[in-house]
């Protein structure tokens, strides 16, 4: 994966978590997700009062994916979050627990190990979902 790829990726990250809808956490998530026939899907956080029904940036860029029937693959996913407007000026945002989860399951469908890139103020964190998620329960567990 070239640098500029990676660069793209993360600029689509940022300009997905403007979309986000947090007035409770005032902390805009944008994710991107790249997908093997090289396409990118975005999405961004969205909370709700009950807090419990908040979608995070990655699980709604997910649902879009699999929603739309596309089970191409995942390759790299983008993830940048952090107060209004300064999006990956703070620290790093990994996937949460449920995130890695999601992101695995469709991961799994395309048999794919994407990179996860997290930008923070001291630069993009680079790890594989298999670091985030070792031992993943995922739809050849259930077989």
């Amino acid at each position: 994966m070239t640098l500029e790829k990676r660069d793209a990726l993360i600029a689509a990250a940022r300009d997905a978590a403007r979309g986000a809808y947090a007035p409770y956490s005032n902390f805009h998530v944008g994710a991107a997700l790249l997908l093997t026939d090289g396409s990118v899907v975005t999405g961004a956080n969205v909370e709700n009062a009950s807090y419990g029904l908040s979608l995070c940036a990655e699980t709604v860029a997910a649902a879009k994916v699999l929603s739309a029937a596309r089970r191409s693959g995942l390759e790299a996913v983008a993830v940048v979050g952090g107060a209004p407007g300064a999006p990956g000026e703070g620290a790093a945002v990994t996937p949460c627990g449920r995130c890695r989860q999601v992101l695995n399951e469709l991961a799994q469908l395309g048999g794919t190990d994407p990179v996860v890139w997290c930008e923070g103020a001291q630069g993009v964190l680079e790890l594989r979902l298999s670091e985030l998620l070792p031992h993943a329960f995922g739809p050849a567990s259930l077989g």
